[in-house]
């Protein structure tokens, strides 16, 4: 019994050692290539012109919303401010119990209007249309019965007049520029058909008139933890993917599509809960089933400010959405997985979603599992552990803190001491106390779940004063 189980740890070792030496090499590859992609496109932006007035694409900018009267008429705010030449606001009431579509009425002034609705994506029928008047920024308000967040995106197409349309949450805030940067990849090559920008928390940031005036790490610490995170997991990896056209997932914060594309596929999938990851892996699936020649790519300069969850209920609630979200993609697209009609999407992308993301919480927690089987029969070296674990944890805590000052120098952000230190800080503890509850969190995610379970996010939502924005 004793040799089996020696044998047993000792397979088990060898494991670890080689999914340690991957995600490690990823990391290092990720921060390394994202910081160095920032860098360069802050040199470039100082040689790049701006876009002229008649080189720009119509875009119809949606805006679903459930439950939003508290941010909904900043965010459209914000929309409105704009340096873009030609969009449209498409705002999808989907069936809200509190007072969204009424402020959205009153605040911009909007009348009822009869229009037919042609459905060339399935949804839940509009029960009434409202616009504003001639003139300026025209602003379409569609409320419909409830139907979730996809169902709610392919209302908004149904309803968009231009052949792009771009998703932004309804408690987001775009920078003045950001529609600008993000339509740029579609200019440069029109075989772009999705372009994702950046999300950042818009927790501590201020910003007046779509220009950040200041910026500070959040004083919740779950929040701030948060920014550490995306840096090092969202940003610097999508930037690595997208060297090679493989990103997988546009963040359904904040993303730009062509609409013909969109809708030969059929749309937003209402039947997952992530459907942003699910669109972007279809257009993949999509575009090379056709032979059609495309890219989908990763614009770091264009940036939405959202909020973030800043308590540990609701951070765990996002969490498990997303990895229900990731699993039911997954499951979904499972053909895509070392097939090389795919090619690096399927090998590099998949492979790395699979093993890294959705199984990465099974996987960990069973190594914790297996250091206590192996303390218990006196068959590890306790101080080569603890070394081993400090190794990690510092490991984990540089890359996060280059992805992040890589960021903020970039992007001329200045910093106080006080954040240099609490990000220091609060990095190591990120990457691993965090890490764990989260990995706890997504492991529950899949147990005991049922596929036909769809629900807005929740997030407590803070009054957001346009012209001063910032969630404390």
């Amino acid at each position: 019994m004793r040799e089996f189980i020696q044998f047993f740890l000792w397979c088990v070792e060898c494991f670890f050692v080689l999914y340690m030496i991957g995600y490690a090499s990823f990391l290092f590859l990720s921060v390394t290539v994202g910081s160095s992609e920032l860098y360069a496109g802050k040199r470039r932006s100082r040689l790049h012109s701006e876009l002229a007035g008649d080189h720009y694409v119509p875009v119809s900018l949606i805006v679903p919303a459930y439950n939003e009267g508290v941010t909904i008429a900043s965010t459209i705010r914000s929309l409105l401010a704009l340096d873009y030449s030609l969009y449209e606001i498409i705002v999808v009431d989907d069936g809200s119990s509190d007072d969204t579509a009424q402020t959205v009425i009153d605040t911009f002034d909007l009348h009822a209007v009869e229009r037919p609705v042609q459905r060339r994506i399935g949804c839940q029928p509009a029960l009434a249309l409202y616009e504003n008047g001639s003139g300026g920024v025209p602003i379409t308000l569609v409320k419909k019965q409830n139907g979730g967040k996809a169902d709610a995106l392919n209302m908004g197409i149904n309803v968009s007049h231009y052949p792009y349309f771009l998703c932004i949450d309804a408690d987001s805030v775009l920078q003045h520029d950001s529609l600008e940067k993000i339509v740029r990849p579609v200019l440069e090559d029109d075989t772009v058909v999705a372009v994702g920008g950046a999300v950042r928390p818009a927790n501590g940031a201020e910003l007046r008139d779509g220009r950040l005036m200041r910026y500070r790490l959040p004083q919740r610490l779950l929040a701030a933890m948060q920014v550490l995170e995306y840096d090092r997991s969202f940003l610097a990896s999508r930037i690595l993917f997208d060297k090679f056209n493989g990103n997988i997932i546009i963040s359904g914060a904040f993303g730009l599509f062509k609409k013909s594309v969109v809708i030969a596929c059929g749309g937003y999938d209402h039947t997952t809960m992530g459907e942003d990851m699910e669109l972007c892996v279809k257009l993949h699936v999509f575009c090379r089933e056709n032979a059609r020649p495309y890219r989908i790519r990763y614009a770091a300069d264009a940036i939405c400010w959202s909020q973030a969850p800043e308590t540990l209920r609701e951070l765990r609630g996002q969490r498990r959405r997303w990895h229900r979200g990731l699993w039911e993609c997954m499951s979904k697209h499972w053909r895509i997985f070392a097939n090389p009609r795919y090619g690096l999407v399927s090998f590099a992308s998949y492979s790395y979603f699979l093993i890294y993301e959705l199984l990465s919480p099974f996987i960990e927690l069973f190594g914790l599992v297996t250091v206590f089987i192996a303390f218990a029969f006196n068959f590890i070296n306790v101080p080569f552990m603890i070394m081993f674990f400090m190794i990690y944890a510092v490991f984990g805590a540089v890359m996060s803190l280059t992805a992040f000052f890589s960021r903020v120098q970039t992007r001329d952000l200045k910093l106080s001491f006080k954040d240099v230190v609490k990000a220091i800080l609060l990095s190591l503890f990120e990457i691993t106390v965090m890490r764990f509850i989260l990995a706890v969190t997504r492991m529950m995610a899949l147990i005991g779940h049922r596929r036909k379970e769809r629900h807005w996010e929740h997030v407590t939502r803070q009054k957001i004063d346009y012209t001063h924005t910032g969630a404390q």
